[in-house]
C-alpha cells in the first residue's frame, strides 16, 4: 500500500508540537513558510509560544546536523519528515489569489506535491476551515487535524438519565439511609459511570441520586445551598453536590449561557473557603477578531478588565444576596483584599504549582487539550479544579466541539473516581436569555 503525504499548516504545530508523530507510516511535509511563522511565535509565555519553541527543538534534534534534502526518519513504523522550500504558484493559483500570503504559500506546496505524486494521496492538514475550502476548490485534498478529537460528543452533551419503574421501597430506603444502598439492589442493565448523577423514579416518588463506584453504592443527593445560592433545578443540585464533595477533585461543568455554571462553582468555593488557602478564578483571553491585547487602549489592567468582567458579575450576584453590612458580604470583601480570592487571566497562572487551591477555569472550551493537561498537571495536594464552559460557544478559530480541551477532558476522565461531569441544560438567568440561547 502506498504511503500518503501530509502537508502541515502552522496552526497544527501550535495546537500540538508532537503532531509530526501522529501520521503513522506516512510522510510529513513542513513548508518552510511554517518555520517562518513559528519564528514569530517563539517568544512569549503563552502555550502556543511554548509549542513553537518545543517543535523547533524537536526537529533540530531529529536532524542531528544532517540536511533535510533526503528527509528525516520519524521513528520505527513511521514515515519521513521533509522541510519543503517555497514553490511557484500555478496559473490557477495566480488567477485565484492576488496576495501571496503564508496560507497561499503553504497551499502552493500542497499543490506542488499533488502534481509531483499524482498516484499518491496528498493532503493539506489544517485547522483553518477557510484554508481547507480554498484547497478543495483547487482540487487539493484537505483535512482537519484529528488527533485528540472527541469521537462521541454526546459524552459532553448528555443530560442526566432518569430510571423509571424503580421499586418504591428502595426509594424509601434511600431517604432513610444517608450512606446509600448497594447498587446490586437496583438491577441496572448497565452500571452508571463513576460519580454519574441520575434520577430514580417510582410510581409515586422519586430521588436525585449519584453512584459511588468505589463503594459500589447509590446515594441520594440532598439539595444544598452554597453560600446562600439555592439550586433551582436538578442539574444545579447535582453540580453543587459534586462541588462540595471532598472526594471529587476534578469537575467539568458544561451548558449554555445562563445555566449557572460559574455561579454555582464560585458559590461552592466561597462555601468551602476555610478548607482552601486560595480561591482562583481564571479564564483564557481570546480577543475578538483574533487581535492581540496590544490593540486595546490603556495599561495592562485596563486591557484585561473586559475579559474578566463576567467573573466579577458572578461574584456580584453572590454578594448581592446579602446586605452590604452583613458578615457574609464583608467576608467576600475581606478575602478579596487579602488576595485569598483572585480573579485573573489564565496566562498569569501558568508556571505556578497550585496546592490547596479551589481553582475555577471559566470558558474552558477555548482551551486546547494540551492546555487543559498543562493546567491539571499543576495541581498540588488538596487542590480542586473545576472547568466550566459551553462547547457551542467557541471563540478560538482553530477549535471546535470535538477538538477543544473541555470536551477532551470530559471524554478522557469519564469513569474516574475523582472526576464528575454535569451538563446543565435549563437556563436560569431569564426567559429572554434562554430563548436567545435556544433560537438565535
Amino acid at each position: 500500500m502506498d504511503t500518503k503525504i501530509y502537508v502541515l499548516d502552522t496552526n497544527v504545530i501550535l495546537h500540538d508540537f508532537n503532531a509530526i508523530y501522529h501520521f503513522e507510516n506516512n510522510d510529513v511535509i513542513i513548508p518552510i513558510v511554517v518555520l517562518e511563522e513559528l519564528d514569530n511565535f517563539k517568544k512569549g509565555n503563552s502555550l502556543i509560544n511554548f509549542h513553537a519553541r518545543e517543535f523547533m527543538r524537536e526537529i533540530d534534534a531529529l536532524t542531528n546536523n544532517s540536511p533535510f534534502k533526503e528527509g528525516v526518519k520519524l521513528g520505527k513504523d513511521r514515515g519521513k519528515l521533509f522541510i519543503e522550500t517555497g514553490k511557484k504558484f500555478t496559473p490557477e493559483m495566480e488567477e485565484s489569489f492576488s496576495i501571496k500570503n503564508a496560507d497561499h504559500r503553504i497551499l502552493a506546496i500542497a499543490e506542488y506535491y499533488r502534481t509531483k505524486f499524482p498516484h499518491k494521496y496528498v493532503a493539506l492538514v489544517t485547522q483553518d476551515i477557510n484554508l481547507r475550502m480554498k484547497a478543495k476548490s483547487l482540487g487539493v485534498n484537505a483535512e482537519d487535524y484529528q488527533t485528540g478529537k472527541v469521537k462521541n460528543i454526546e459524552v459532553v452533551n448528555k443530560n442526566f438519565v432518569t430510571y423509571d419503574n424503580i421499586n418504591e421501597e428502595l426509594i424509601s430506603e434511600l431517604y432513610k439511609d444517608e450512606e446509600g444502598l448497594d447498587i446490586e439492589k437496583f438491577n441496572f442493565e448497565e452500571k452508571p459511570s463513576a460519580n454519574e448523577y441520575f434520577v430514580l423514579k417510582g410510581n409515586n416518588s422519586s430521588a436525585l441520586t449519584t453512584y459511588n463506584a468505589q463503594a459500589q453504592i447509590i446515594r441520594r443527593v440532598v439539595k444544598q445551598r452554597a453560600y446562600s445560592i439555592k439550586p433551582r433545578n436538578a442539574e444545579q443540585t447535582f453540580a453543587i453536590d459534586a462541588l462540595l464533595n471532598p472526594k471529587i477533585s476534578l469537575i467539568s461543568l458544561t451548558g449554555k449561557a445562563g445555566t449557572g455554571k460559574t455561579l454555582v462553582a464560585l458559590a461552592s468555593a466561597l462555601q468551602q473557603r476555610k478548607k482552601y488557602d486560595q480561591i482562583l478564578l481564571a479564564r483564557p483571553i481570546v480577543p475578538l477578531s483574533n487581535k492581540d491585547l496590544g490593540f486595546l487602549p490603556g495599561d495592562e489592567q485596563a486591557k484585561i478588565s473586559p475579559y474578566m468582567q463576567p467573573l466579577f458579575d458572578n461574584l456580584n450576584v453572590i454578594k448581592h444576596q446579602f446586605s452590604s453590612k452583613s458578615k457574609s458580604y464583608m467576608k467576600i470583601e475581606e478575602i478579596q483584599k487579602e488576595e485569598k480570592l483572585v480573579i485573573t487571566p489564565l496566562a498569569y497562572i501558568r508556571g505556578r504549582s497550585l496546592s490547596n487551591v479551589f481553582f475555577i477555569i471559566d470558558e474552558a472550551q477555548n482551551l486546547t487539550p494540551h492546555e487543559v493537561k498543562t493546567i491539571i498537571t499543576r495541581a498540588g495536594e488538596g487542590t480542586k479544579m473545576i472547568f466550566t464552559g459551553d462547547i457551542n460557544q467557541i471563540d478560538s478559530p482553530y477549535l471546535d466541539k470535538q477538538s477543544n480541551g473541555l470536551s477532551y477532558l470530559t471524554d478522557k476522565m469519564k469513569n474516574q473516581n475523582i472526576f464528575a461531569h454535569i451538563n446543565l441544560v435549563k437556563g436560569e438567568r431569564s426567559y429572554l436569555s434562554e430563548l436567545a440561547s435556544d433560537l438565535l
